[in-house]
């Protein structure tokens, strides 16, 4: 976790939503962490969640319907940070094994 984190943060990961304000990797921070403990494990073979608690939490993305997204420009922005943090958290995640 400690290599993925030093990654992600010398990544330098910076997000500007459609109103101009930046979310810079303090602000993304929880979604590295929702991130990790929904990814599975290569020695477990299971997500940080289902070890801890015995169930995946269903994800904020789970809840999008591509029609939605264009109800309100900042849902779209959440959606948009939302997926290049993910990404981002995977490369790093890769990176880190």
């Amino acid at each position: 976790m400690e290599d993925i984190l030093r990654r992600f943060w010398a990544y330098g990961m910076e997000y500007k939503d459609h109103e101009g304000y930046t979310h810079d990797w303090v602000t993304l921070l929880p979604a590295v962490q929702l991130s990790y403990n929904t990814s599975q494990n290569s020695t477990t073979g299971k997500t940080p969640s289902v070890v801890e608690k015995g169930w995946n939490p269903l994800l904020p993305v789970d809840h999008f319907k591509k029609n939605l997204l264009t109800i309100h420009p900042t849902a779209t922005d959440f959606h948009d940070m939302w997926k290049r943090t993910c990404d981002t958290d995977a490369k790093c995640t890769a990176e880190a094994k």
